[in-house]
């Protein structure tokens, strides 16, 4: 299904949808697509501010954890970066929470308005998210709405600034971010740009600290299911077209 243009709804009927799509989502992941040594939970609380999904490693297993190998199938993207050396000016201190019922080891965010309404609120997601990856923890972003004078760069830049001043530019047409970060001192970032009416890409979950193992997102399939009980009168704003 093409992405649809959310700036013609208000934040709250985004709302709606993203909190139906966070369910399918998390019901996607934990009913078949993660290992059976994972699960997936919604905003749960981790000693961070509050993500929308968290995979959780419920148990230490030897050998093989479960999910496809990057030996036997390399995720792809439109840009894959990688920084080379700490950028310990970019660092803050914090204190680190672990979850008592498992091993956070990724969480999904998808971006709402209110996330790029401010200054202040842009800082803070990206502020957020370099917390997440300075702990270990992998992320997959999903942005469905373009830049904004806070990020004019879009969201991925933001948040890649806060480890060091790497460019970063998406292609005309293409504005929208998916993006997939491997945790730790030298991040790695998978980047697909999109536009209105593209796919969404299935951008690898990372499992561990290493690019060892991942499932692929089902970004695709679980945004339809949340598209299909969307309410009737709110499609009709999206899909009719401007005048």
């Amino acid at each position: 299904m093409p992405i649809h243009d959310w700036t013609r709804v208000e934040p709250g009927d985004f709302h709606h949808f993203h909190q139906a799509w966070v369910v399918y989502l998390t019901n996607a992941l934990n009913g078949g697509a993660l290992p059976p040594d994972y699960m997936a939970m919604t905003e749960q609380v981790t000693g961070r501010p509050i993500p929308d999904v968290v995979t959780l490693r419920t148990r230490l297993s030897k050998g093989d954890p479960g999910g496809v190998t990057v030996a036997a199938a390399p995720p792809t993207a439109r840009v894959i970066a990688k920084f080379e050396r700490v950028n310990y000016a970019k660092r803050k201190n914090r204190v680190v929470i672990r979850h008592g019922r498992g091993k956070g080891v990724a969480i999904i965010e998808i971006v709402s308005p209110g996330n790029k309404d401010s200054r202040n609120a842009i800082r803070t997601f990206a502020e957020k998210a370099a917390d997440i990856l300075n702990q270990g923890v992998n992320l997959l972003v999903v942005d469905l709405f373009p830049p904004t004078s806070r990020d004019p760069h879009g969201i991925h830049k933001a948040i890649w600034d806060e480890f060091g001043d790497e460019p970063f530019e998406a292609p005309p047409g293409q504005l929208l971010t998916v993006a997939s970060y491997i945790g730790g001192d030298l991040p790695t970032a998978y980047v697909e740009s999109v536009g209105i009416g593209d796919p969404l890409p299935s951008l690898p979950i990372f499992l561990s600290d290493s690019e060892d193992y991942y499932v692929p997102a089902p970004l695709e399939s679980t945004y339809t299911q949340a598209w299909a009980v969307y309410p009737a009168l709110l499609k009709e704003l999206i899909e009719t077209p401007p005048s």
